[in-house]
């Protein structure tokens, strides 16, 4: 889903850019106001690293092309939508100069589609079901959060002129209902598990 340099308009990129500041400057300003600012960041570090880690490996799937999980739904159901924004980024920006993955004037689109749509959606539909059901609030938000952020990503391309949307619904969207699936089957599993270790990440607060 990494878009690269060159597939957007510079003044449309630099629309994605100012939406990202933005939202970062809203975590900061949170992330000021909190009781546990210390406990927040190491947090975050760490799961952002291990989002760098395990997006960076390729999954075979039956479309022909490798999956990468994006982790970042585990992130905004663990430590909130505005956490997910910066792990996205903090990830985007160390697969582009290790692995080449992405680009930097499309940093911004990348961070709206898998970050800021990704989070927020994955976040509150969880907080949504989750009342009626853990497990099925899990699932259902994960795959929502790729879906969104599929659909997203689509629009972008649509409005950079890059692709159709006939193009794009053939290609993208199986595929990604697919990782959806899968991505919300292992973090029912990871979450389950991490709520049962350490109860206290189930009720943190989340920025």
């Amino acid at each position: 889903m990494h878009l690269t340099d060159g597939l957007i308009p510079l003044w449309q990129a630099a629309i994605y850019w100012i939406l990202t500041i933005a939202l970062l400057a809203l975590y900061m300003y949170k992330l000021s106001k909190t009781e546990e600012t210390e406990k927040v960041i190491v947090k975050t570090a760490i799961l952002a690293a291990v989002t760098i880690a395990a997006s960076s490996i390729s999954i075979p799937s039956p479309f022909g092309v490798p999956i990468h999980l994006f982790i970042i739904p585990l992130v905004a159901i663990l430590l909130g939508p505005l956490s997910g924004i910066v792990v996205a980024l903090l990830c985007f920006l160390v697969q582009f100069f290790l692995l080449g993955m992405g680009g930097i004037t499309s940093l911004g689109a990348n961070v709206v589609t898998m970050g800021i749509v990704m989070s927020f959606s994955t976040y509150y539909f969880y907080k949504f079901i989750a009342e009626l059901d853990e497990r099925l609030g899990i699932f259902s938000a994960t795959f929502i959060g790729v879906i969104m952020a599929t659909i997203t990503q689509v629009a972008i391309l649509m409005f950079a002129g890059v692709a159709t949307l006939e193009f794009l619904t053939a290609t993208l969207v199986p595929f990604y209902l697919f990782v959806g699936v899968i991505e919300g089957i292992i973090n029912v599993f990871i979450i389950l598990s991490l709520f049962k270790m350490k109860p206290e990440l189930a009720t943190a607060e989340a920025i």
